[in-house]
């Protein structure tokens, strides 16, 4: 018995006293948007650290001169190259898996099937 009246007690507190209706009124209609936030996913760690520091001493020893550490530059690039295909193929992987969609993909769902804004 305790319990409802304080049940009561919240209830006739959010409830004004001339009318009838809740106080509370929402600043935005209470419906799903057929869109979602544009939010960059989190980025993994940092790949290919050492080849760029390796590069970086390479070029500070050779006064920036591009020609005397191509060799460095190469390895760099190589290894750049093997982690843009390696995340590629991860987000595919991700979609493919049933993993949280992109929010691109999530908007471009949502957009094919929109939220209906009349009762049946």
């Amino acid at each position: 018995i305790l319990a409802q009246t304080g049940f009561h007690e919240k209830v006739s507190r959010l409830i004004s006293k001339q009318n009838r209706k809740p106080v509370l009124k929402p600043n935005r209609p209470l419906t799903l948007r057929d869109a979602v936030a544009n939010r960059k996913l989190k980025k993994g760690e940092a790949t290919c650290v050492t080849e760029m520091s390796v590069l970086m001493a390479c070029w500070k020893l050779n006064n920036f001169v591009d020609g005397l550490c191509s060799q460095e530059m190469e390895s760099f690039y190589t290894c750049v190259d093997k982690a843009q295909s390696s995340m590629k193929n991860k987000s595919d992987q991700n979609i493919l898996q049933g993993g949280r969609l992109p929010p691109k993909h999530a908007t471009s769902l949502l957009k094919r099937y929109p939220n209906q804004t009349c009762e049946i």
